[in-house]
């Protein structure tokens, strides 16, 4: 177990490097933030000082050992336009962001599983496949339109909910958050809904196929056959055998509830990390851009390896085939 542990944590770190190479690649090729961020009626003399002081003077692989040297270190670099640590930027949004996909996340498990049961259990009756149409609609609508429908008509035709912004928000142990205020969680029900609706359907279509499969198992019509009860045959023995590659495909799919969170937090004017990486690219922020990007790649990496591991614990088989998910 230790040295699949460590096996699959030296193969996350090279992950990481690579793609933190390639990151850094991609954003620092495209544009430049000088002519952007200083007066349009700058000297040439201005315009080198600038560069200079951003450190875009120097060679790309020159910039990228010192932001390897600056990361080991805690320092992703220093906002062209804020002048102040790109971490620090993130951090601050990070609360909301996290707020906003666990609350989706939330939503999604408590109508997506219950909902996704009832498709399994009743496959052939219209509430099943009313269900089913129900979550093809939530595959298929894009996620920009159904925002923007939310907001026409919960907040301009029925005027129940506020169209953007936060609300208010209270300190829990340093942290703001605003579903513990009435206002806060009036604003949050909206873009939590829209970012939930895509993993929602999701859940439904995973769960329905979890369920009609272990129906149709031995061990379920042998439950059955003993007389237990419906009811019981599904708490016992159905639930029990779907709900790991639930609880795994949710894991991983809150890694990119937080990545792909950018269209809502843009829509409903989320002061999250979505709505910072959207600022800064039309600034070309490029510090912020990277830090983002590796932070979310970060998350990906972590949750993986924390998958992986978790499949090692419950099936010893991945130990000795060395393979994860």
């Amino acid at each position: 177990m230790i040295s699949f542990a460590l096996r699959r944590l030296l193969q996350s770190v090279l992950v990481l490097f690579v793609m933190s190479a390639l990151v850094f690649a991609g954003v620092y090729a495209i544009g430049d933030p000088v002519a952007i961020l200083i007066n349009p009626q700058a000297d040439q003399a201005e315009i080198a000082a600038a560069t200079r002081a951003l450190g875009l003077d120097q060679p790309l692989w020159l910039q990228y050992w010192n932001f390897i040297i600056g990361a080991f270190a805690g320092d992703l670099g220093k906002s062209f336009s804020a002048n102040v640590p790109a971490v620090h930027l993130i951090l601050q949004r990070m609360p909301a962001t996290l707020e906003l996909a666990l609350t989706a996340t939330v939503i999604a498990v408590a109508f997506g599983i219950p909902l996704g049961l009832v498709a399994g259990l009743k496959p052939v009756s219209w509430i099943g496949r009313t269900i089913m149409a129900g979550s093809i609609l939530g595959f298929s609508l894009p996620t920009f339109w159904v925002g923007l429908m939310l907001i026409m008509v919960f907040s301009v035709w029925l005027g129940w909910l506020p169209p953007t912004g936060r609300g208010e928000t209270v300190e829990v142990f340093g942290v703001p958050v605003s579903f513990l205020t009435r206002d806060g969680l009036l604003h949050l029900l909206m873009p939590a809904l829209n970012l939930a609706l895509f993993k929602f359907s999701l859940l439904i279509r995973l769960t329905r196929a979890g369920t009609r499969e272990a129906l149709s198992q031995d061990y379920v019509r042998f439950a059955r056959a003993k007389g237990l009860s419906m009811e019981r045959v599904v708490r016992i023995h159905v639930l029990k055998n779907i709900m790991i590659p639930i609880v795994t495909v949710t894991a991983l799919e809150f890694g990119s509830l937080i990545a792909f969170a950018i269209v809502t937090e843009t829509i409903f004017a989320w002061p999250g990390m979505g709505k910072l990486l959207i600022d800064s690219i039309n600034v070309l922020d490029r510090p912020v851009i990277v830090a983002y990007l590796l932070i979310i790649l970060l998350l990906f990496v972590f949750l993986n390896l924390v998958v992986d591991l978790a499949y090692a614990v419950l099936d010893p088989r991945v130990r000795i085939s060395g393979h994860g998910t």
